[in-house]
């Protein structure tokens, strides 16, 4: 039984059609209800559709309550609800913006484990996969806020996983590099050349897919990853080598 947020497009639609092709029933969460209920429709009968805002803490704590109440248990969350935010050099920010971004891409993370884990520690298993980004793991020139955000899901993936290493819940990241995602397109289509640019900072000369990045979450979601707990895994095309 699999819970994924964010899961209206991109990473976390893919990631949903990925775990119930493995056998899963998931809960697709978005804070869209039009987007999530287009993910239910191309899964079908094993998914069901939760609006949810991870700002919201109530919200947040309705979601794992519906998926208990329809389910009677949790097995895997993927935390993956996320924006990127308008670019600027960090002086130039709007603190609105910062805000936002934060509040989204990492206390949204945050209220979602805190949820998530005092239903998986009780039963001792489970697995949660938080997404992250290879800027989780370095920086790039104007975009202070999302970096920061994703600073923040790796030290708290870790954190967690440290103080819950004994507990039989295992918590983990994927880090992607630019992903071909709805919103990396519209902006190619603005921006002609973009995704073209991105690519070519990539070894493999390409940005990710996102059912790249969904079968990595399915490893992580999977028993073949029993003794992985605290793990950033990239999903990069070999940027990490460089």
């Amino acid at each position: 039984m699999a819970v994924v947020t964010g899961a209206g497009s991109g990473i976390g639609r893919e990631t949903a059609i990925t775990l119930a092709r493995a056998g899963a029933a998931v809960v697709v969460s978005d804070v869209s209800e039009h987007a999530g209920q287009e993910s239910v429709d191309i899964i079908g009968d094993t998914a069901c559709f939760i609006t949810t805002d991870v700002t919201d803490r109530a919200s947040v704590q309705h979601l794992i309550d519906e998926t208990l109440r329809r389910y009677g248990k949790l097995d895997v969350a993927h935390n993956n609800a996320g924006i990127s935010g308008d670019v600027g050099r960090t002086a130039d920010l709007n603190a609105e913006d910062w805000g936002r971004v934060i509040a989204v891409n990492l206390t949204g993370v945050f209220n979602c484990l805190q949820a998530e884990l005092r239903v998986l520690v009780p039963q001792k298993s489970g697995s949660v996969i938080n997404t992250a980004s290879v800027l989780g793991l370095g920086a790039i020139p104007e975009q202070a806020h999302y970096i920061a955000a994703k600073h923040g899901v790796i030290g708290l993936t870790k954190a967690a996983a440290i103080d819950y290493a004994t507990s039989g819940v295992r918590i983990n990241a994927v880090a992607p590099a630019p992903v071909r995602t709805t919103l990396v397109e519209r902006l190619d289509a603005e921006n002609p050349g973009y995704i073209e640019r991105l690519s070519s900072y990539i070894p493999a000369g390409r940005i990710a897919l996102p059912a790249e990045i969904a079968q990595a979450v399915l490893y992580l979601a999977s028993d073949a990853s029993e003794f992985v707990n605290g793990t950033v895994l990239r999903v990069d095309g070999a940027l990490a080598a460089l």
